[in-house]
């Protein structure tokens, strides 16, 4: 459940400290020498994008996605759980140099912001590194990029002692 708790949370972090960035949408005009510019923010899934079409349709977005989580205890210390969560960025343009560009300015966003804040949700501590990449593929004019993020997240506890200590 806590890696739930930690999406959960990130939802609304990356939600609200991305809210003023606006990115271009691509508008489907029935005329094709009509040019249509929309701008809104990112929209925020957790996990997967709802259909495959969406991979384009629902451009400009920010996936939050669970990849591994890891239970630890060493001899004489106290249990510990991590988990890694990567933070995908998708951006549209027509202009190639915007649209890397825009995917950059949205995940330096989230770094700054969950490096001032540190914990997210109250329980879940970021740890370092971080890693980010904008890809440098040609998808024109679609734009991609990730962060991996590290978490402390809350243990779980026994309910039950071990009978053999």
């Amino acid at each position: 459940m806590t890696a739930i708790n930690l999406l959960e949370c990130l939802e609304e972090f990356v939600k609200e400290k991305t809210a003023d960035i606006k990115l271009q949408v691509k508008v489907r005009n029935r005329d094709p020498q009509e040019v249509k510019v929309k701008e809104r923010a990112a929209e925020v899934y957790k996990m997967r994008l709802p259909t495959k079409e969406d991979q384009t349709e629902k451009v400009p977005y920010i996936l939050l996605q669970f990849l591994t989580g890891k239970d630890d205890k060493e001899d004489g210390e106290p249990q510990e759980s991590q988990c890694k969560i990567r933070i995908v960025v998708a951006t549209y343009s027509e202009d190639g140099g915007e649209g890397s560009f825009d995917v950059l300015n949205v995940i330096l966003r989230i770094r700054s912001e969950l490096e001032k804040a540190g914990v997210v949700g109250e329980r879940f501590v970021l740890q370092y590194p971080l890693e980010y990449i904008v890809y440098p593929d040609s998808t024109q004019p679609y734009y991609l990029g990730e962060m991996v993020t590290n978490w402390s997240i809350p243990t779980m506890e026994r309910e039950v002692t071990d009978i053999w200590q």
